[in-house]
């Protein structure tokens, strides 16, 4: 999909993301009226990418999770890359640019010290969301491992 987007944002003179105001006329919309919307919907200063960080650094829960842990640095900065290459997947970025901005390096640094364990048994425990924070199971686990 973002291959896709990308290519339709390549195409000369015509806006990707645009709406019809009241008048009838199309208006643009860019990143700073998307995080206006956000801040706006929200009531705190969020942004668009404080939404991607969470959904990266849950996609790398999930895919370390799925991997398990390895039993060398070797296998485990292996590992590491394919849980990147996952997020990066999910996200439409490279694995470069998702292990900088869009995965908490924390998650990264438990999954090489191997103290992610404790967590995925817990989620291993946890059958589905309990409907009080309307988080899934797998989020609340990450806000607890970052301490949110």
């Amino acid at each position: 999909m973002a291959r896709i987007v990308k290519q339709c944002r390549d195409i000369p003179g015509k806006e990707l993301f645009q709406y019809k105001d009241e008048n009838g006329d199309f208006k643009a919309i860019d990143s700073g009226k998307v995080n206006s919307y956000i801040k706006n919907v929200t009531g705190k200063e969020f942004t668009a990418k404080d939404f991607r960080t969470w959904a990266g650094s849950l996609n790398a829960l999930l895919a370390f999770k799925k991997i398990g842990f390895a039993e060398t640095k070797t296998a485990s900065k292996e590992n590491i890359v394919s849980a990147l290459d996952f997020v990066s997947s999910q996200l439409g970025n490279t694995r470069t640019v998702c292990k900088k901005y869009y995965v908490h390096p924390q998650l990264i640094e438990m999954y090489e010290n191997k103290s992610l364990q404790s967590y995925f048994n817990e989620l291993d425990r946890l059958e589905k969301n309990d409907d009080k924070t309307g988080l899934t199971c797998e989020e609340n686990i990450l806000m607890k491992i970052l301490k949110i």
